[in-house]
């Protein structure tokens, strides 16, 4: 990855709040403030309502959150976006993904997903690459999926693939 477009700020840059939202999320994961925090809270009310719009499906969403965090593992890698998948690799391990589903993140037709897991990430796929889902990939989606769930694994999809294409395009350094 070349030189970051946006370097990221401190203090001055962030805000007050927006700091202080950077440095607890340094105090949660142990280390630095995150590069995606300290980029994006350049853009100080629209970070903070990014935030808590995240926060409503990862980790306060409908689906489980090992299941959230296997799609956000599968768009990051379909994506080939290094730093979500850095980020997510960690937090999918603490909510109990295996390493070889880690492995096998990006690759919907592993033996070792069950239906239910194949069905969702069969519809992310789609999602990244075409934008849509066709109705066989549909009707098994929803055989296990409610009507709240589906619309959360959607706008969950769509949340990481646009995080994906930010992060990269500003070319945000992992930490």
């Amino acid at each position: 990855m070349t030189t970051p477009r946006i370097t990221p700020g401190g203090l001055r840059e962030l805000g007050v709040v927006n700091h202080v939202i950077s440095g607890i999320a340094a105090r949660a994961t142990g280390g630095q403030r995150p590069n995606v925090f300290t980029t994006l809270g350049r853009q100080r009310g629209l970070f903070r309502a990014w935030l808590w719009y995240s926060a409503k499906m990862m980790p306060g969403g409908r689906l489980p959150r090992r299941e959230t965090e296997m799609v956000i593992l599968h768009v990051a890698t379909l994506r080939d976006c290094d730093y979500e998948r850095g980020h997510h690799v960690r937090i999918g391990r603490r909510v109990g993904l295996s390493r070889e589903q880690i492995e096998h993140a990006g690759d919907d037709t592993w033996d070792g997903w069950t239906d239910r897991e194949r069905a969702v990430l069969n519809a992310a796929t789609q999602l990244v690459r075409v934008r849509d889902i066709d109705d066989p990939t549909w009707a098994a989606l929803r055989a296990h999926l409610d009507e709240a769930e589906t619309i959360e694994l959607l706008m969950l999809c769509g949340q990481y693939d646009a995080l994906a294409t930010t992060l990269m395009t500003l070319r945000v350094q992992p930490e």
